[in-house]
């Protein structure tokens, strides 16, 4: 569970987000839906631990970002461009980032690369890489540890059909598993489909 609490973020005298309040279920799946610049990649940075409130707070499962846990305990985050080594694979580049919490094993890592459409297999070093190739990758790398909370900020970019049916996929899965899923697509339709429940954004305010 996911309680955010009369949060605003002001960013040099802006509200970027204002007197949010939301709670987010697990086994749910949340369209953010708003032009750019109307808060949806900042509320999903605050949800991440990237950002601090100036007024408010996030409670994940009890406990209050930036108290207790500086950042959810298990999340998966596709925001803006992704950053990966040019000189390495796709499989070296997360076996690179899975080093870090130790949680993703080889066999995850192949896993979501064969889950988004990639070989797990392919030399191509990621300075080769076409964008949707590049946007794969991003996708692998949030879901390579099987996250809780699953945050996506466009994810079907650079996307052909199959690569965005397999986001539809992978967004079931998470889905079943009981994980809560959070993502932002310009694509209304999609969004809709993709979703059990869309929240709206304008000017960084919740609305009906």
């Amino acid at each position: 569970m996911i309680e955010i609490i009369n949060y605003t973020k002001i960013i040099r005298g802006a509200s970027v987000l204002k007197n949010i309040n939301l709670k987010l279920s697990r086994g749910m799946i949340y369209g953010l839906s708003g032009k750019n610049g109307s808060g949806k990649t900042m509320l999903m940075r605050a949800i991440c631990g990237l950002i601090r409130p100036t007024e408010g707070k996030i409670i994940i499962d009890g406990e209050t970002l930036g108290e207790k846990i500086s950042f959810p305990k298990s999340v998966g985050i596709l925001i803006e461009n992704p950053d990966f080594l040019d000189s390495e694979t796709a499989f070296s580049n997360l076996k690179l980032l899975a080093s870090i919490k130790q949680i993703a094993t080889d066999g995850d890592i192949k896993d979501s690369l064969s889950a988004v459409g990639l070989d797990p297999g392919d030399k191509r070093k990621y300075r080769k890489f076409s964008l949707g190739m590049k946007q794969k990758l991003g996708i692998a790398a949030a879901i390579m540890e099987k996250p809780e909370i699953l945050i996506l900020d466009e994810p079907l970019n650079a996307l052909d059909q199959d690569g965005v049916e397999r986001v539809r996929q992978i967004l079931k899965y998470f889905k079943e598993r009981g994980s809560t899923v959070i993502l932002a697509c310009h694509d209304r339709e999609e969004l809709e489909l993709l979703s059990d429940e869309i929240i709206k954004i304008e000017s960084g305010a919740i609305v009906p």
